[in-house]
This record gives C-alpha cells, sequence and structure tokens, in this order.
C-alpha cells in the first residue's frame, strides 16, 4: 500500500517518530499509518541513514544508460537533420556511420537515433495502419534487374508552379538497379523532340540500357500506333533499347520511382523556387545529394553512386537495323505512309521516317516488321493495298515468321 499524496513527508516523519519509540510495535504503527510492513522499514532505513532528507522520494533515474547519446553525437545528428530533412532515423544512421564523427567509433543504435528523432519532432510515431489491398498482377511479368543498366525506368514528376507562375514539369530517368538518378531535368512541354533531345544527352552520359520503363502516357505509350509505339519508343527500338510498360492504372509497378516523386515533392515541390531556373539548379543539387550522399535501405545503405556504373554500350556504336535477306525494305514517310506497289498506305505516324521490312507470307499478303517487332501486315485485294493488323497475317509454311535472331534487340 502506498503513502497518501496530501502532507506526505510529514506523515512519514510522524511514522518515523512514532515506530522509533523503544514501547511501540512497528507492526501496529503500520497498520495505524496504513502501510505495509515493507514500506514502513524501509524509511525507517532511510532515516537512519540519511536522516530527514532520507525521507523525500529519490530520483528512479538509472545509475547508468546504455542508450544515452554523447552531446558531440547528438550535434552531429541535429547537423545532419539540417541538411537533411526528409531523411528518417535509418538514413541519418548510415550517414553518421560513413562520416566517422562518433567517438571512439561507437554509432548508436538505430533506436536510439528513433527516440531522439521522435523528441526533436522530426518524425512521429506510426501505427500499423491497415491491410494494403492486393493489386492485380501484369498480364506478363515484367523484367527484372539484375545488374546497373538492364532497366531503366522514366517518367514525368507532376507538375507545380514556381513562385513567378511557371510550370515545373521534371522528366525524370532512374536506373532501377542501382536506384542512381541519371536524368532529374524541368521540361517546358512534353513534345517528343523534347524528350528525345533529353534522351540523347543522357545516352551520350551513361550509355544505352537495355529496357526501358515507363507507364501507358505520351510519349512514351500510345493508344492508337502498333503495339502502343510513338516516335520516343519507336527510336528507342532502334538503337536496341526494349520499352517495356506497365498496366494502366498500376503505378505500384513502378513503385521505387514513385517513391522517388514523393521524395521530390517534399523537398522540392513543397517550397518552390522563384524562377524555373532556381528550380533546375535546386533539383540537380538534390539529384547529387540523392545519389551520393544519401544511403539507401534496399542497398545495405549504401548509396546509389557506390553501385551504379555506366553501360558499355555506346549511342556511337549503334548501326542500323539489318532486316534478313528476302525482306522488302520500305522507308515510312513523315506522315505514316509507306509506298508499295505503286500505292500510298497510311500506315503509322509512330514510325515515321523510319525504316521497316515487308516479309511475304503469301502471295498477297506481307508481314511488316520494325526491327524484331511484327507491327502489322499489307494485304492487297482487287487491286488495292490495305493495312491490317498482325494478327490476320498467317505466318509462312514453316511457323517462322520472326526475323533473323542475330537482329534481334
Amino acid at each position: 500500500m502506498s503513502w497518501s499524496v496530501c502532507g506526505l513527508k510529514d506523515t512519514r516523519v510522524e511514522f518515523v517518530m512514532v515506530a522509533r519509540e523503544a514501547d511501540t510495535n512497528k507492526s501496529a504503527a503500520c497498520r495505524q499509518f496504513g502501510v505495509s510492513r515493507k514500506t514502513g522499514y524501509k524509511w525507517l532505513h532511510r532515516y537512519e541513514t540519511s536522516g530527514l532528507d532520507g525521507l523525500f522520494d529519490q530520483s528512479r533515474r538509472p545509475r547508468s544508460s546504455p542508450l544515452q547519446l554523447s552531446g558531440d553525437v547528438v550535434v552531429a545528428l541535429v547537423k545532419l537533420h539540417e541538411d537533411h530533412k526528409v531523411w528518417g532515423p535509418k538514413k541519418l544512421r548510415a550517414r553518421l556511420e560513413r562520416s566517422g564523427s562518433c567517438p571512439d567509433g561507437k554509432v548508436p543504435s538505430l533506436a536510439t537515433v528513433a527516440r531522439l528523432a521522435r523528441r526533436m519532432g522530426w518524425t512521429e510515431a506510426k501505427g500499423r495502419g491497415r491491410p494494403r489491398p492486393q493489386r492485380a498482377l501484369p498480364t506478363e511479368p515484367l523484367s527484372g534487374a539484375e545488374h546497373p543498366n538492364r532497366v531503366w525506368t522514366a517518367d514525368f514528376k507532376g507538375w507545380w508552379r514556381t513562385r513567378d507562375g511557371q510550370r515545373c514539369e521534371p522528366l525524370t530517368i532512374r536506373d532501377l538497379f542501382s536506384r542512381y538518378i541519371l536524368c532529374l531535368r524541368p521540361m517546358a512541354w512534353r513534345s517528343t523532340e523534347a524528350v528525345r533531345q533529353a534522351f540523347t544527352e543522357v545516352f551520350r552520359r551513361y550509355g544505352l540500357p537495355d529496357i526501358i520503363r515507363s507507364d501507358n502516357g505520351s510519349p512514351f505509350a500510345s493508344i492508337t500506333g502498333p503495339l502502343g509505339l510513338t516516335r520516343l519508343s519507336a527510336w528507342w527500338l532502334s538503337l536496341g533499347i526494349k520499352p517495356e510498360r506497365i498496366m494502366p492504372g498500376h503505378p505500384e509497378q513502378n513503385g521505387g520511382h514513385e517513391r522517388m516523386h514523393g521524395d521530390i515533392a517534399r523537398a522540392i515541390e513543397s517550397q518552390p523556387a522563384a524562377t524555373v531556373a532556381e528550380e533546375t539548379v535546386r533539383l540537380e543539387r538534390w539529384r547529387r545529394d540523392f545519389n551520393t550522399e544519401r544511403p539507401h535501405e534496399a542497398l545495405a545503405m549504401q548509396t546509389p553512386a557506390d553501385i551504379y556504373c555506366s553501360s558499355p554500350r555506346h549511342l556511337s556504336d549503334v548501326k542500323p537495323y539489318v532486316y534478313p535477306a528476302g525482306f522488302e525494305k520500305r522507308r515510312v514517310q513523315e506522315d505514316g505512309c509507306i509506298h508499295f506497289r505503286g500505292q500510298c498506305v497510311n500506315f503509322s505516324e509512330a514510325l515515321g521516317k523510319t525504316e521497316v521490312g515487308l516479309q511475304s507470307v503469301s502471295e498477297n499478303r506481307w508481314c511488316v516488321w520494325f526491327c524484331d517487332l511484327a507491327v502489322g501486315g499489307l494485304e492487297s485485294k482487287n487491286g488495292n493495298v490495305r493495312r491490317c493488323p498482325a494478327a490476320e497475317i498467317p505466318p509462312p509454311g514453316d511457323g517462322n515468321c520472326n526475323p533473323c535472331p542475330d537482329n534481334k534487340v
């Protein structure tokens, strides 16, 4: 039983005076004051060892605290937070360990850093939350990234306005394996030529990937082009790069890229610069910091720059695609027309200014190939040549309608 809160010290003094009398039964005194014998003997012992001061409540603070942070470590963590306000405890601890600023090399545990972050108001305790609904899987599994430059992901970050009212919409390109950001550039518009110029500069600097993954928006994909091709993705094919698209309405299939967009929104979009030129400088500085300073949990707390290396495939080494012998080659006009058998057939603007190969599959039918993809067919009927889907073109007699494997992208 505990003491009454009211007049606590006076009650303890009175108890001690009564219990120390020679003819007083200590058990009876404990019953008189409404405390247990254990509590009564405790206060008698404290009075004998420390006098009246011993009757005050003593601090419950432990004599030693293995989780206590030194002042130097706290200062270092505060400075790291000031430089990187959106970083969580894991990244702060990893950066602190890499800096070597801890005395005696003793890095605090993650729980200790997280406790400091909550106490300082940098983070908030999160509950378990609701279970996330299961998402539908893509009809075809997306390619894995076993090494750098196997898969690049590309998208546009949602736009915002700078303080002078100008629209800022960055194009983002990222290596899936290393998380290295290859491009973070505001674009004045989403035109194919502007985006192609940005990709050209990235290809010249970092080389060519095997696959570029994107969503189904312009200029990466089209609902009218053959196989969803656009002029941009057709250009990728001509360079030996396979376009890969996630399912419509499923951005979680490119979740790492969307997560990066969230970081940009918190660090840059939430406090826009005065002009697009200033925003461009801020985005490039953030990109370098993301690549070289920020540790990544999926990389064992290494930075993307520790993992990434340029591709051995160079833009200058790309050679024109060579169609197999027996194919008729035609140049697609800028407006998407093909001149064939003395007629102008409207095929696809997505393949404008490119060369396609025509493989004869019967007397009046031809399969149209762009690189190693069957993008459609041509059919001659009553002297008129028309375009038809590739699915309507039967394969040759041996069932193999694919160009030479040596030319495969």
